[in-house]
């Protein structure tokens, strides 16, 4: 069970790819609470990655899109139940190519769409509805080569302001 594998922490990522006629790149999942709703490619970090590689590799997994980071965005975070911490990163990105490949086991259906389009759509998840009435989604760049120090140990280290 993923929950078990989890644990009661569970960092995820979402990634706001656009293109470059402004549309948004959305899934539908198969499965979940989001199930048949447009939502962002999104999925939890791996063991040994950062969380803006973990972006990058869920939006290729789910759409075979290749994606730069572009920046943050933001972080939303809330508790199931009571008992389990749930916290998603979401990042902006920009596509490499928009050639979609639909991973049939996770989606049925990724498209970019246009936000008219998605605030049109009754099938539009609850946060992408709540995004696209923000007027400016403010992009946290990402600081790169920056080192706090040899006896920290760290093999990646990135920082988003």
């Amino acid at each position: 069970m993923k929950q078990q594998k989890r644990g009661q922490v569970w960092l995820a990522v979402a990634g706001l790819v656009t293109n470059l006629n402004g549309e948004w790149l959305v899934v539908k999942k198969t499965y979940g609470g989001l199930k048949g709703k447009w939502s962002l490619p999104a999925g939890f970090v791996d063991k040994g990655e950062t969380a803006d590689e973990a972006v990058c590799r869920e939006v290729k997994e789910e759409t075979n899109i290749d994606c730069v980071v572009t920046g943050l965005i933001g972080l939303r975070t809330g508790v199931i139940q009571e008992e389990i911490s749930d916290n998603m990163i979401v990042f902006s990105l920009e596509p490499k190519h928009e050639i979609i490949q639909v991973d049939v086991n996770e989606l049925s259906e990724a498209k970019f769409l246009s936000k008219e389009e998605l605030l049109a759509d009754e099938t539009t998840s609850e946060l992408l509805k709540y995004m696209l009435t923000l007027n400016n989604l403010t992009n946290k760049a990402v600081h790169e080569h920056l080192d706090p120090g040899k006896e920290f140990g760290y093999t990646a280290y990135k920082l988003f302001m």
